[in-house]
């Protein structure tokens, strides 16, 4: 089994997107993830959640496999009133067990993930 952790300042991703733009959105979000945080009425913390998920899945995954995953080879799935799941793009990574939790408020996101055999 292998675990990760991460907590992220929302404020700290509005000014990401701010300074960047578009390009920081399409080097961390896939297209599915950015439709999905565009309907929300918290977009920036929407965003904020899938980085912290995204470092927290690349903690695991490193952990478990010894592989560094960039944050464009994960894709969190958001399922409204549901937890989220997360999709790993790169092949030899999908049959890994992953499960994850997120959560976000005013300032700050967190996430857990957790691989296990």
């Amino acid at each position: 089994m292998s675990l990760g952790i991460d907590i992220v300042k929302n404020d700290r991703i509005r000014k990401a997107v701010e300074k960047y733009g578009e390009r920081f959105l399409k080097r961390i979000y896939t297209q599915e993830e950015l439709a999905y945080c565009s309907q929300s009425q918290n977009f920036y913390e929407c965003l904020s959640a899938r980085w912290a998920c995204k470092e927290a899945v690349i903690k695991a995954v490193y952990q478990k496999t010894g592989l560094l995953l960039r944050f464009s080879e994960i894709e969190v799935l958001g399922n409204r009133g549901k937890p989220a799941t997360v999709r790993l793009l790169r092949e030899e990574l999908k049959s890994l067990k992953l499960l994850v939790s997120i959560s976000h408020e005013r300032e700050y996101s967190v996430a857990v993930a957790i691989i296990w055999e």
